[in-house]
């Protein structure tokens, strides 16, 4: 299976107190991760908080420069991007967020805010094609065209997410980095969020990077994942490798930590 992205011997350090040549005022955020995605995988990074990995998240998406590293998208180096290639790259790979209710411009309706990306990608011949394909969209994230008119504080946080979901679909994309895109979410709406990635990963043939503290979710929508660990890649493989057979301790103390449904067991595995 051919990749579509690949990430290479990533490093960002950020200074400290605006001294960025003294050693003690550099934090080195990431450092010599490298990882791949396939066409149509899904590719989860799971750390705890400060790990890096949103830091990743944000140089792949071309937010962030790396220090030093590589990020292509298929093929093309994305920080060499210019001109009309940069703005390619900003339609093809799109982001979801943690919080919704943050992502969303508040005083945009949902209209606005699903066609935005349209109007500025040139997708569409007019306003009201746009305005059939925000319905379209809508109605495959489970809303009705009566969202059109709305703003974001009259939904709740699970429809909030999946407005922002129809927004990144909007323009057609290959990849979405998805930012703990569950963890604003009370729990039982996370499976409906989750089941909705997974369909739409289906039928529209979508690659994911999928950024997480929570292993659970990992289980249920990766293919491949790399454990973070102070900025460094610790362990990585398929799920159901990493899973049943982890290498690392802080691998196994992760996977620990998971709840398990059995009052009986506190977690899903026992090392």
């Amino acid at each position: 299976m051919s990749q579509i992205l690949e990430a290479r011997d990533l490093k960002k350090v950020f200074g400290r107190g605006g001294n960025l040549l003294r050693a003690s005022s550099l934090k080195t955020a990431v450092d010599g991760v490298s990882f791949s995605v396939a066409h149509g995988a899904t590719v989860a990074i799971v750390g705890e908080s400060g790990s890096g990995k949103s830091t990743v998240g944000l140089m792949v998406l071309g937010l962030l420069d790396p220090t030093s590293g590589v990020v292509e998208f298929d093929g093309k180096p994305i920080l060499d991007a210019r001109g009309n290639h940069r703005k390619e790259l900003k339609r093809q790979v799109q982001v979801v967020f943690q919080d919704p209710f943050a992502s969303l411009n508040a005083r945009m309706t949902v209209e606005e805010s699903v066609t935005e990306g349209m109007i500025i990608h040139k997708l569409g011949k007019n306003a009201e094609e746009r305005r059939e394909r925000a319905r379209v969209l809508l109605s495959q994230v489970g809303l009705s065209e009566e969202a059109l008119p709305r703003y974001p504080h009259e939904f709740s946080g699970g429809q909030r997410q999946r407005i922002a979901i129809a927004r990144a679909l909007s323009v057609e994309p290959k990849f979405v980095v998805l930012d703990e895109p569950t963890s604003a979410l009370d729990v039982s709406v996370q499976s409906q969020v989750l089941n909705l990635l997974r369909h739409l990963q289906k039928d529209f043939g979508l690659s994911y990077l999928f950024i997480t503290h929570n292993l659970a979710l990992v289980e249920y929508l990766a293919d491949e994942v790399c454990v973070m660990r102070h900025g460094e890649i610790v362990e990585r493989g398929t799920v159901e490798d990493v899973f049943d057979r982890p290498q690392h301790p802080y691998t196994k103390t992760l996977l620990a930590s998971i709840p398990s449904p059995d009052p009986d067991h506190h977690a899903l595995h026992t090392y």
